[in-house]
């Protein structure tokens, strides 16, 4: 590919607009026939907008992508309206297989922000590029935006009613969401033959729709035929009431709607113990009057009330009163029942009449772009904007993006992962360290002293190899439930083995050397066992 010639742009432009030039041929055409503009931002100069009179100050900044050696246009301040504009040398003619191009790198995330571009109508239509702003007229809005329950890639078509002039914005219906990472993505929306619109990412084919269908967008480009008549009045005595009270239904004898919800138990009796002469809070016997206080600025002190200790024990204190309960006698407000109502008509519509605004559409009317503008209002910094493109084919759509994004977007996924599994690493060590933690103190519970010695060994084999951890576990809770069995259920006891040893002469010697030794075993068995010492002894 031979070298593009970069075009120097004066201060209120984009950064640097790139025209393909000599380009080899490529299907029978040549490349730069195929290519209306690149926006590769690959310059050493900054931009700074302070004229456009509907933003605040915002400041683009012509930065490195984090990571690459890369450029773009940044987004370098929060929470504000930021809007530039690049003219085209000359305005491009949307058709098929028109493609339209862009990189996004959200560096800090997006939480409430737009991140797209408006493709702008000719100034002809009643904008200055130093007058810029929200109300400029564009033909199509295309990128991320995202805040609340707002998450997707719009693509937004403003087209001319052929009957009434009007300019209407045709919206995509069920867009694809915004990428949640920090990874540059590219957003791709290709103009197909057969008024079709395919919508990709990261060269993904996310959502493909068509221009005149009502079911993808809203609304439809072409009109409805008919269109209910504004002049139309229902009629005065149309019923629309389905079901109506029963005019010949009469309130029952025995019905009273006087009757309260509830009433006095009258079957209640005081509990016995219960404190009449008692209050339920008496003064704070330990209170004091602060030295302090001066009854003249603050008034007479009183002591804290405090719950009186005498209720505690008794079933209650203070003026017993009736409880109250529900009234059967209770039927509230009677309401005649409903019937079918003899004179319903229905929901009253006004009648159809022809739509003087429809028209018949063949393929969308698409307005030329003459420029491509950034107008957004974010609540983060840190978008990054790079390699704008608007290409007459796929082909070499997809060679761009190959050139400049894929590279680009191996690098930072594979140091997303390595910091994902980073991240993952650390937790589970923490995490194991947590369970071994329990694993031994667990091993320390008295029940489980004659198997202390192996479950400690069983412990320290899991430590050397975490990937047992979970067998480990498992043959703790099974020793633990069958020792638990035993002390609960008990079991068959051995029984003791009793040692007759005939009575000694008098005279034979009380001790042997057979004895002794015997002696010394018995007291070794008797004395207590020491800890064997663990790893985390050491």
């Amino acid at each position: 590919m031979e070298d593009v010639q970069p075009v120097r742009l004066d201060h209120r432009t984009m950064h640097d607009m790139r025209i393909v030039h000599k380009f080899p041929s490529y299907g029978g055409k040549q490349k730069e026939d195929m290519l209306f503009a690149v926006m590769l931002f690959n310059v050493d100069w900054l931009l700074d907008f302070t004229d456009l009179r509907f933003f605040r100050r915002c400041e683009w900044k012509h930065s490195k992508s984090e990571g690459h050696d890369d450029y773009g246009l940044l987004v370098s301040e929060k929470a504000r309206k930021y809007a530039i504009v690049k003219e085209l040398e000359k305005p491009v003619e949307l058709k098929d297989g028109t493609v339209l191009q862009f990189e996004v790198r959200l560096q800090n995330g997006l939480e409430c922000g737009g991140a797209y571009l408006k493709y702008l109508r000719p100034q002809e239509a009643g904008w200055t590029a130093k007058g810029f702003d929200n109300e400029s007229p564009y033909s199509i809005m295309f990128g991320p935006d995202k805040c609340g329950a707002t998450n997707k890639v719009h693509f937004i078509l403003k087209h001319k009613n052929p009957k009434s002039g009007e300019y209407v914005e045709h919206h995509l219906k069920f867009p694809p969401t915004v990428p949640s990472d920090k990874l540059t993505h590219v957003y791709i929306a290709i103009l197909k033959p057969d008024n079709e619109l395919v919508i990709l990412v990261d060269g993904e084919e996310k959502k493909k729709a068509n221009f005149l269908s009502s079911e993808d967008f809203e609304p439809a480009l072409i009109p409805a035929k008919t269109i209910p008549d504004p002049d139309d009045k229902k009629p005065e005595d149309w019923d629309e009431r389905a079901k109506i009270p029963d005019p010949e239904a009469k309130i029952p004898e025995d019905w009273d709607e006087d009757a309260p919800m509830e009433i006095l138990d009258e079957e209640a009796e005081k509990p016995e113990g219960w404190l009449d002469d008692e209050p339920e809070e008496i003064e704070d016997p330990e209170a004091v009057k602060p030295e302090d206080w001066d009854d003249e600025e603050d008034g007479e002190w009183e002591a804290p009330k405090i719950d009186n200790p005498k209720c505690e024990s008794a079933p209650g204190c203070g003026e017993w009163r009736r409880p109250l309960k529900r009234n059967p006698a209770y039927k509230g407000k009677w309401h005649a029942p409903l019937i079918d109502n003899p004179a319903y008509k229905g929901i009253w519509k006004p009648r159809e009449i022809p739509n003087p605004d429809y028209f018949e559409l063949e393929k969308p009317d698409f307005e030329p772009i003459a420029a491509i503008g950034i107008e957004i209002w974010t609540m983060q910094d840190g978008i990054l904007f790079d390699n704008i493109l608007i290409a007459g084919d796929e082909k070499i759509a997809s060679e761009i993006r190959d050139t400049t994004w894929k590279s680009k977007f191996k690098v930072e996924e594979e140091k997303q992962k390595a910091e994902e599994q980073s991240a993952v690493s650390d937790g589970l060590k923490g995490i194991q360290k947590t369970v071994f933690d329990v694993l031994y103190k667990i091993a320390d519970l008295p029940f489980l002293g004659d198997h202390k010695e192996k479950i400690l060994e069983v412990i320290e084999k899991a430590e050397k190899q975490p990937n047992i951890t979970i067998g480990v576990i498992v043959s703790i809770v099974i020793v633990i439930f069958t020792v638990l069995l035993k002390l609960l259920f008990g079991g068959k006891k051995a029984a003791k083995k009793v040692n007759v040893v005939p009575a000694m002469k008098e005279g034979e010697g009380s001790k042997t050397a057979g004895g002794e030794e015997k002696k010394e075993e018995e007291d070794a068995a008797a004395a207590p066992l020491e800890r064997r010492k663990t790893r985390r002894d050491n």
